[in-house]
């Protein structure tokens, strides 16, 4: 009668067990990395972009096109809010796709891919220019060739990116760099003579490598001698204060493909002053943890 009752027991805990696998089982192809879901079901058909002017969108609704993903959904909001909801995904390593570049800190403080662009709807390697008025060189001479001189490396800017995402002010960081780097900064000023009190303005958008950038060369151009002015617009308005010359230079001309709706549109109304840093990249960009590698991916 003992092991009657025994054995009866142990029956009962074995089916509890099998319950609470199957019901384990159920939640796992729930959870948004089963394998038996497709990547745009575990997304939602979504998208994580940043603001509606920036190229990266434009690129990006064209690789839309491109693909034939016409079920995809790219959202807007701001680099800000892209990169929060990465961090909330990658805390709980849920899925999430969104518009990504380099060099930018979250793939320092993250391990991301790049997805594939058989289709070549991002374009290769690109480059960022510093892209002044066209006064610029006559009426400012002095700025213009420390701009013209002015090229650093990813890593560079990433020490600057890096410090203001965890907590510096941005002026603070860029000073901390240039104390830390005065040799290259120095290669960007050689021979250049100091003004007194000249007025430059910079407008910038609010992506972290553009705020490193000009955060950094504000300082430069103010150990020079000028009165620097900061404007932060989207990128629509920054091209347009560069090409009407009611600023001075901006430092987030991302081409050729990036902003090359704008480059085309102000054609002529502007100067490419020089690269300041090669081979930057665009495109979708995915936590490494996720099981897919190509744009051909979202297809299924």
């Amino acid at each position: 009668m003992n092991w009657t009752k025994k054995l009866a027991g142990i029956s009962a805990v074995s089916l509890l067990a099998l319950g609470l696998a199957a019901c384990g089982d159920d939640d796992a192809s729930k959870d948004g990395n089963s394998s038996d879901k497709t990547a745009g079901e575990m997304v939602d058909y979504k998208i994580t972009g940043i603001d509606p002017g920036a190229g990266i969108m434009e690129a990006t609704d064209r690789a839309i096109s491109d693909y034939g993903l016409d079920k995809w959904e790219l959202t807007t909001g701001s680099g800000a809010a892209m990169t929060a909801a990465l961090k909330k995904a990658v805390d709980k390593e849920e899925p999430i796709i969104i518009t990504g570049w380099s060099p930018h800190w979250m793939f320092t403080k993250y391990d991301l891919k790049y997805l594939d662009d058989p289709e070549g709807s991002y374009g290769g390697a690109e480059e960022i220019h510093t892209i002044g008025s066209l006064d610029l060189a006559k009426d400012k001479p002095e700025a213009h060739q420390i701009l013209q001189n002015f090229k650093w490396d990813e890593e560079d800017m990433g020490e600057v990116m890096v410090a203001i995402i965890d907590g510096e002010d941005p002026a603070d960081a860029a000073q901390s760099w240039i104390d830390e780097n005065q040799d290259k900064v120095d290669s960007w000023t050689e021979g250049v003579d100091k003004v007194d009190g000249d007025e430059f303005t910079f407008v910038y958008v609010a992506w972290d490598s553009t705020v490193a950038s000009t955060n950094v060369m504000a300082k430069v151009l103010e150990d020079q001698g000028y009165k620097v002015k900061m404007s932060q617009v989207e990128a629509g308005p920054m091209w347009t204060a560069v090409a009407d010359g009611s600023a001075d230079a901006l430092l987030a001309g991302w081409l050729p493909v990036t902003h090359k709706t704008y480059a085309e549109k102000y054609d002529g109304k502007f100067e490419d002053v020089g690269t300041s840093m090669e081979g930057v990249k665009i495109g979708l960009t995915v936590p490494e943890y996720m099981d897919i590698d190509s744009i051909e991916d979202l297809k299924k």
